[in-house]
């Protein structure tokens, strides 16, 4: 999986390095390196001024571009950046995020144009179908059949709105108005906080479809074969501990079958009308405790069909604008004390495995995270943090202001901002690689990881 993270994050790299470099280009000046990762350069060819070139740390990547380091030799050379005017360098300091966000509006778009899956009660009103037991929303007193008229603040909304205000407000108390046979009522709905592929998640309860978790096929001949486990079978509980039916509740079969270490684990099912608990004993098949069965989610309605290019670059812009919301309100919830930066922040190792994550689900679901990466690419570069292409604009912007009133900016100035930039990237970047290691570090309790639904 370490290719495929080098693929997707290099990728991503090129994208935003050739937005700096074909304007640049475009602007006739002149481009001394195009490098994909840090450091020591790896390989390389060479054409016309420009060294095009791998370098060792993967992590990243460049355009070196004549005049462009506040201490480098300038020789006032119409090639160099700092001859050109404000405008121009700042078409070349925006291009780069520019191409990543474009990037992130183009794949998706691209997707939906061939193959558009979606559950079809997202863009509904938020009328609840039903409540896991034991669920926020039950404790709350939300019952089936009521109407979510307005939650913390927002008014009317659909299910995607409510899911995504769920899952970035975890352990939060949040108000919310029903609409119960034409009575508007006023409940709290305590949000609760689970782990999820070593984040931290908001959890209700709330469902918009009449989902269980399936059982797809059985193996002839494995434990659950021999216990009388049947296709079609629906898992309520597992060791007496009832199943949240969702993919959340797969992951937690999963989890326990994982952990059920020469001991039976009893599954209690749903058939036909009645119930019945099942026992099988997990055996080692590749190197993992499986029961020899796989497991899906029925009952929920879903959308599939191809997109018009208009609807698909419609849909794309929306869901890029949904990421940058929920980015925000998770980062505002860090800032205001109200969620840890270390269930909100992600670094490259993180990274890694989400990407290995990805490509186990197939080319899609890498390509979908390509177009996050991306537009989280795009928008970290535009923060006016010196040494990141929003630090320059920022500073563009500073000396054109300063212009007016006859001022400057001097060179030690810009020197003291690039250091202070420099620290504040390398102490963030230190945080988060610290961060993921942290997360990762194996403990006594069964591992919280997403496993494909084969068990």
């Amino acid at each position: 999986m370490l290719i495929v993270f080098v693929l997707v994050l290099g990728s991503m790299v090129v994208v935003h390095e050739f937005g700096h470099f074909i304007v640049a280009k475009y602007f006739k000046i002149r481009v001394d390196v195009f490098s994909v990762g840090f450091g020591k350069r790896l390989w390389g060819v060479k054409k016309g001024d420009t060294d095009y070139r791998v370098s060792l740390i993967p992590l990243g990547g460049y355009v070196k571009m004549a005049g462009e380091n506040l201490d480098e030799q300038r020789t006032g050379a119409e090639y160099e950046f700092m001859s050109k005017p404000k405008w121009q360098r700042f078409c070349v300091a925006v291009a780069g995020p520019a191409m990543n966000i474009l990037t992130a509006l183009a794949i998706p778009a691209a997707i939906a144009m061939m193959h558009h899956e979606v559950p079809a009660y997202l863009d509904k009103p938020a009328i609840v179908k039903a409540v896991e037991p034991n669920s926020p929303a039950e404790t709350a007193g939300i019952q089936p059949g009521d109407l979510i008229q307005k939650l913390d603040g927002i008014q009317n909304p659909n299910w995607q709105q409510v899911e995504d205000h769920v899952a970035v407000n975890p352990d939060q108390q949040l108000p919310v108005f029903i609409n119960r046979a034409g009575e508007t009522k006023q409940v709290v709905l305590g949000v609760k906080g689970r782990p999820f592929d070593k984040e931290k998640i908001g959890f209700s309860g709330l469902k918009a479809d009449d989902e269980r978790i399936t059982v797809r096929d059985v193996k002839p001949g494995e434990p659950a074969d021999v216990a009388g486990l049947k296709a079609g079978d629906n898992i309520v509980a597992v060791n007496g501990t009832r199943i949240e039916q969702s993919e959340y509740g797969q992951l937690d079969i999963i989890n326990a079958i994982r952990s059920s270490i020469e001991k039976p684990l009893t599954l209690t099912i749903r058939r036909n009308d009645g119930t019945l608990d099942l026992q099988a004993t997990p055996r080692i098949d590749e190197g993992e405790l499986r029961l020899g069965f796989t497991q899906s989610i029925t009952g929920r309605e879903m959308i599939n069909q191809r997109l018009s290019p208009l609807a698909a670059l419609k849909y794309s812009v929306d869901e890029n604008i949904r990421v940058v919301q929920l980015t925000k309100t998770a980062l505002g919830q860090v800032f205001a004390g109200k969620r840890s930066a270390k269930d909100t922040l992600t670094g490259p190792v993180g990274i890694a495995q989400i990407v290995g994550q990805a490509a186990q689900e197939g080319s899609l679901q890498v390509f979908r995270l390509m177009a996050i990466l991306s537009l989280n690419l795009g928008v970290f570069n535009l923060l006016p943090i010196p040494v990141l292409d929003g630090g320059l604009i920022f500073m563009l912007a500073l000396e054109a202001f300063l212009g007016v009133f006859g001022m400057s900016l001097s060179l030690r100035i810009k020197e003291r901002m690039m250091q202070v930039g420099l620290v504040m990237l390398m102490l963030l970047m230190g945080f988060v690689i610290f961060n993921d290691i942290a997360k990762r570090i194996p403990s006594s309790s069964p591992p919280q990881t997403e496993q494909p639904a084969n068990r």
